[in-house]
């Protein structure tokens, strides 16, 4: 189990625990007996590449056939 920071260290060590929960560290602050998670809301210098995933899908040739399961709805 991960163990929580508390908020007086979290404060010390904000820029570490941003950097990790970055990197998909889970990152836990107790304060008040409560605990919080530290996520990434956004991805910073992450673009989009056209053409990334060239040849990793495939559609079959029938893909917009019809279904036999509505044969009698198609009449």
């Amino acid at each position: 189990m991960i163990q929580p920071v508390s908020a007086e260290d979290a404060q010390i060590h904000l820029p570490e625990l941003i950097e990790a929960a970055l990197h998909g560290e889970t990152v836990l602050i107790a304060s008040d007996g409560a605990v919080v998670r530290l996520v990434p809301v956004v991805r910073p210098n992450r673009q989009r590449k056209a053409g990334s995933a060239r040849g990793q899908i495939s559609m079959s040739d029938d893909f917009d056939a019809p279904l036999e399961d509505f044969a009698e709805y198609m009449q």
